[in-house]
């Protein structure tokens, strides 16, 4: 065994319930989220979260939930600052891959967003992900197309049908964005 790998600890679910503060845990690997996200990634993600939601008011099967444990192995639980999740019935933690995640970036936790959890995502047969950039008002789209993921595009004020979700809804990016702008 390589000696960075002897230094480095390995966790697992019944370690990560029992910390303080917010983490995320992959492959074993603990990842101390950042502070508390800055006010413009909570009106982004408040602007998302509302504009989901008001869509599902027929849909009992729905619900649209922020920073909620996807727990997907024993040594992998990530915490997604939004997902519609569809005939979910655990309380403590999503069982399933949701429909659609939405991972607003920041600087520091780009890379994990964007490499890590992106192929974590795309191996779950999470069916949308979608990446928001604040700086930017900016949002990437990819839909997983048989096992990977084809990027949609990239939408600044245009409107995105997810058509392959069990309530049907849409995202209308300038809408989204029309207060940061």
């Amino acid at each position: 065994m390589p000696p960075l790998a002897q230094t480095i600890e390995y966790y697992t679910y019944e370690d990560y319930i029992n910390w303080d503060g917010d983490w995320e845990l992959i492959d074993g690997v603990a990842y101390a989220m950042a502070p508390a996200p800055m006010r413009k990634h909570q009106s982004l993600a408040t602007e998302i979260m509302y504009n989901l939601r008001e869509q599902l008011e027929e849909c009992t099967q729905c619900e649209v939930l922020g920073e909620i444990d996807y727990k997907i192995s024993n040594d992998t639980v990530l915490k997604p600052d939004i997902v519609l999740t569809c005939g979910e019935t655990n309380e403590s933690y999503l069982t399933k891959a949701p429909e659609i995640v939405v991972e607003i970036i920041s600087k520091s936790t780009a890379k994990r967003d964007e490499k890590y959890k992106f192929q974590i995502y795309e191996e779950e047969k999470v069916k949308y992900y979608i990446l928001v950039y604040p700086d930017d008002l900016k949002a990437k789209i990819y839909k997983l197309k048989g096992s990977d993921y084809d990027k949609e595009g990239d939408f600044l004020q245009e409107s995105y049908d997810f058509d392959e979700t069990t309530c049907k809804v849409s995202l209308d990016f300038e809408r989204v964005f029309r207060r940061f702008r």
